[in-house]
C-alpha cells in the first residue's frame, strides 16, 4: 500500500513540476507545425534574385542537349531507347505525356514546351507551370530535411538552399513510374531510387539555367549531368494558362436543360462524328 501512495505522490509531483517547467522539445515523430511568417521573412525575400515573370522553355537548346549530351543508359536500357527513337522517325511515336498524369520530375525540366512561373515565399520556392495535369512544384527553403518516410509522388519531395543567387534543390521520393525522358516520345520510367540535384541560376538578366545531376541506378550507368535553358517573357500580355487532359475529347455543347457543356466527341475508327449533347 505505501508503494502504491508513493507512486501517486510522484505522478502528482511530476505534473506540479510540468507546469513551473518550460515545454520540452517536441519529439522527432510528432507532427511539425509551420510558423507564421514574420516580418523580417517577407522582407528578406528582397535580397533573393529576381526571378518574375513567365519563362519558357529554349527549345532549340532542348534538341542541342538531346543531340549531344545523351544520358549514360545501361545496355539493355540503350536498346530500348534506340527503339523508341526508330519508331518516333516511323511515325509512330510513344505518347509519353499522354495520360493525364503530372510529367513529374526530372521530365518536367527537360523536356517541357510549356510556360511557367516561379513564386518566392518565405520558406518556399514554388513553380507553377502550365499545360495538362497537375503541373505545381515545392521547394521548400526553410531548413526541413526528406520525410524519414515520405509518400512518393511524381515530382517528389524537394528542399532547397540558396548558395549566393543559385538555389541547390534535392529532390527524392519519386514514384518509379515517373519517367526520365529527352523529348515527348523517348524515355523509360525510372523504377525507383531517383535522386535529382539541380543548381538554378541567372545567365544575364532573362535566361534562368537548371544545372541537372539526375542519379538513377536502375536506368544509368553513373549520373548524368545536363543542363536547360529558360528565356523570361517580361511583356505582359505573357501569362500561364489552365491546361486540361481531356478537353480534346470533348466539345461545347448544350444539355436537355439549356446548360452549357462539354460533352464527349463521339469517334469511328479514329474519326470524330458527333457529340453526346441532348
Amino acid at each position: 500500500m505505501g508503494k502504491r501512495i508513493n507512486r501517486m505522490v510522484f505522478v502528482v509531483g511530476l505534473i506540479a513540476c510540468a507546469r513551473l517547467a518550460p515545454l520540452p522539445a517536441r519529439a522527432a515523430d510528432q507532427e511539425a507545425i509551420n510558423p507564421p511568417p514574420r516580418a523580417q521573412d517577407w522582407q528578406a525575400l528582397g535580397k533573393l534574385p529576381d526571378w518574375s515573370g513567365v519563362w519558357t522553355p529554349v527549345i532549340s537548346d532542348q534538341v542541342a542537349q538531346e543531340k549531344s549530351n545523351r544520358p549514360p543508359w545501361t545496355p539493355q536500357v540503350a536498346k530500348q531507347i534506340d527503339h523508341m527513337y526508330a519508331e518516333e522517325a516511323a511515325g509512330r511515336p510513344f505518347p509519353i505525356i499522354d495520360h493525364c498524369f503530372p510529367t513529374g520530375m526530372p521530365s518536367w525540366m527537360l523536356i517541357t514546351h510549356n510556360a511557367f512561373e516561379i513564386l518566392f515565399t518565405p520558406g518556399r520556392v514554388t513553380i507553377l507551370g502550365e499545360g495538362d495535369g497537375n503541373r505545381l512544384r515545392r521547394i521548400y527553403t526553410d531548413g526541413r530535411p526528406h520525410p524519414a518516410d515520405p509518400d512518393p509522388s511524381f515530382h517528389g519531395h524537394s528542399v532547397g538552399h540558396w548558395e549566393q543567387d543559385t538555389l541547390v534543390v534535392d529532390t527524392v521520393a519519386l514514384l518509379p513510374q515517373a519517367y526520365l525522358a529527352v523529348n515527348e516520345a523517348v524515355g523509360v520510367p525510372n523504377n525507383g531510387d531517383m535522386h535529382i540535384v539541380e543548381h538554378l541560376h541567372l545567365q544575364g538578366p532573362d535566361t534562368l539555367l537548371d544545372d541537372l545531376e539526375i542519379t538513377a541506378n536502375k536506368l544509368l550507368s553513373r549520373p548524368w549531368r545536363t543542363t536547360r535553358k529558360y528565356y523570361r517573357q517580361r511583356a505582359q500580355k505573357y501569362d500561364i494558362i489552365e491546361g486540361v487532359c481531356t478537353q480534346g475529347s470533348f466539345t461545347e455543347a448544350v444539355d436537355k436543360n439549356g446548360y452549357a457543356i462539354f460533352a464527349p466527341i463521339k469517334f469511328h475508327n479514329g474519326v470524330p462524328v458527333g457529340s453526346d449533347s441532348k
